[in-house]
């Protein structure tokens, strides 16, 4: 089979699975398979591929067609630019977290010291640290496993130095004495009864912890908001992704703890997708 009639069919089969972007993710597991890029594709289109990778590739396939995220299939996601290793212990970063970082980055200055609540693969805090070089930061989830893509991330990244990661429910094993500038988190957010209904790329393969935030989707929210201020120096600034039908909710929150320039930001779709308040 020559290079073109084996994106075809990898194509075609991901389309007769119902995988909505077939074409797209045919091409990038084509990629990952042979190294070719588009360049290098269309001078090699009509060659003959061996036989390892072809039956490598439609391994692969048959993965996605089983609605395996293609991210865990090859273990990259791409968020702000950078290349994250991802798997099935942590949420596959997305466009719209992206919100979330360039809206702390707007606030940020030199040398202030960040903690990523729910840190998962890393994605946020990394993405800081690598965006202002002064910056240093602690990572901090309930999960093990997520605890250990977030560390291969920082090294991945060369970021290593300025980034800690911490095993924790929440605030537990933050120290009292141990200040933040900010605090940053992605909480799950996600309706118990919502969960059944998402796509199976999401319900079936992203960690259910990482998603569930229990019966109204504010759980954890409402436990950051009321731990966050022992860990924020005076003045210190809480940001949160949030869904997009919980910015009231959430507004309601950080007010009645007592933070101050609340502020419930959109994403170009038009959506609520940051809340902060500053301490």
């Amino acid at each position: 089979m020559t290079v073109r009639e084996l994106l075809e069919q990898g194509t075609r089969l991901l389309g007769q699975a119902g995988v909505e972007e077939s074409a797209s993710d045919a091409w990038i597991l084509l990629e990952y398979v042979t190294g070719l890029d588009r360049a290098h594709y269309y001078m090699e289109m009509m060659s003959a591929v061996s036989a390892d990778k072809e039956q490598r590739y439609l391994e692969l396939i048959k993965q996605r067609s089983g609605r395996v995220p293609v991210q865990q299939i090859t273990n990259e996601a791409w968020f702000m630019g950078l290349p994250f290793f991802v798997n099935e212990h942590v949420l596959i970063p997305r466009l719209d977290t992206e919100v979330l970082v360039e809206k702390v980055l707007k606030t940020v200055r030199p040398g202030v010291r960040i903690l990523d609540m729910c840190t998962g693969s890393g994605c946020i805090l990394l993405s800081l640290l690598h965006e202002e070089k002064s910056l240093k930061g602690v990572g901090a989830d309930i999960s093990p496993d997520a605890l250990d893509v977030a560390r291969r991330n920082s090294v991945q990244l060369g970021l290593d130095e300025r980034a800690e990661f911490v095993r924790t429910d929440l605030f537990e094993a933050i120290p009292g004495d141990e200040k933040f500038d900010i605090i940053v988190s992605n909480p799950p957010y996600i309706r118990s009864d919502v969960i059944p209904g998402l796509m199976e790329e999401v319900r079936d393969h992203e960690p259910l912890l990482a998603l569930d935030g229990h019966e109204d989707g504010l759980f954890f929210y409402r436990r950051i908001v009321r731990e966050a201020g022992r860990c924020l120096k005076p003045g210190g600034r809480l940001f949160f992704e949030i869904g997009f039908d919980q910015g009231d909710a959430l507004r309601e929150l950080l007010t009645e703890a007592g933070y101050q320039d609340v502020a419930i930001t959109k994403d170009l779709a038009g959506l609520n997708r940051v809340a902060e308040g500053r301490m």
